[in-house]
């Protein structure tokens, strides 16, 4: 009998067509619905890829602390796959994430320790790493290891080009770079010409610190060759992205997923036809509490990007 645990249950999303979002004729809009992973998010493909390689390696042994820095998915995906091994799992987490998320953690078992964020996470980063040496943890790298990209190229690209070989353009959040880095270039291999688009949040006056690009930082495993376009993209119309997906296709999906839709319909409303698939990272249930795909009359009060949604 095949072995069924979390790691085999990882990836294999489905690619689905929103038939009614299209700006444009002949244009087709398609999203990989990542949220269909175990823990909920994209995370668990780099969480089970760099476990597995670190296992491989010889690094990270039995009864061994992970440790990650992380805005909140990443640490749920770690926390989610090191409770199939026997590992404990502590993060380093920015204190402006979405409401809710640091309960979400807590109940996957994650250890906070919470650290104000720098130069792109930089300030987390450092303080992972910092007790990682101090205490004989392991510490995960999301933002600097191979096994990140490799997850991407091995598996996300494939399975979309499985699906849908013709792929005319790809949207997807930047975050770390391994998804766009991974999948980019599997799809650039297939058809040179695949445009590939990278999205940001636009951050606030409080999270300066969590700028990347714009502030000049680049992610260490984003390769800026194979990016055509890039958009930032501000809370409000990622949230307005999102209730806009659930009022014409019925997917509820996460916040990082609409401001990959608002970005992937200007992409498609300067194409003349073709294929654009969307990466949606995760869905919206975690956020329900945060009520951000309300209408700008019912949203609670406080500047929408001061929150680090994704």
């Amino acid at each position: 009998m095949e072995h069924l645990d979390f790691f085999s249950a990882v990836g294999n999303t489905p690619l689905v067509e929103l038939s009614h979002s299209s700006p444009k004729k002949g244009v087709r809009l398609f999203a990989k619905l990542e949220g269909n992973n175990p823990s909920g998010s994209i995370k668990d493909r780099v969480a089970a890829s760099i476990i597995q390689s670190g296992e491989e390696s010889g690094a990270l042994t039995p009864g061994q602390t992970i440790i990650e820095a992380s805005t909140g998915n990443m640490a749920m995906a770690l926390a989610a796959a090191a409770k199939q091994r026997g590992y404990q799992m502590r993060a380093v987490v920015p204190p402006q994430i979405a409401p809710g998320i640091a309960d979400l953690m807590t109940l996957f078992g994650v250890e906070i320790t919470w650290m104000e964020p720098r130069s792109g996470m930089l300030g987390p980063i450092e303080e992972a790493q910092r007790l990682a040496d101090e205490n004989g943890w392991w510490f995960a790298q999301q933002f600097t290891s191979p096994a990140n990209v490799k997850a991407h190229y091995e598996t996300t690209g494939p399975e979309i080009l499985a699906a849908l070989p013709q792929v005319d353009a790809f949207v997807a959040g930047i975050g770390t770079g391994g998804t766009v880095t991974g999948v980019g270039r599997r799809l650039k291999e297939k058809n040179p010409d695949t445009i590939i688009v990278g999205v940001e949040p636009k951050f606030g006056e409080r999270l300066q610190g969590l700028r990347s690009l714009e502030e000049g930082y680049i992610p260490p495993l984003l390769d800026m060759t194979l990016l055509n376009r890039r958009f930032i993209v501000d809370s409000p119309s990622a949230f307005d992205a999102v209730r806009r997906l659930v009022e014409l296709e019925g997917i509820f999906a996460g916040i990082s997923s609409g401001a990959v839709l608002h970005a992937a319909l200007r992409v498609a409303e300067g194409m003349d036809g073709g294929n654009v698939v969307m990466i949606f990272a995760d869905q919206g249930w975690k956020y329900v509490n945060a009520f951000p795909w309300m209408s700008h009359q019912q949203r609670p009060e406080g500047a929408p990007d001061d929150v680090a949604w994704w």
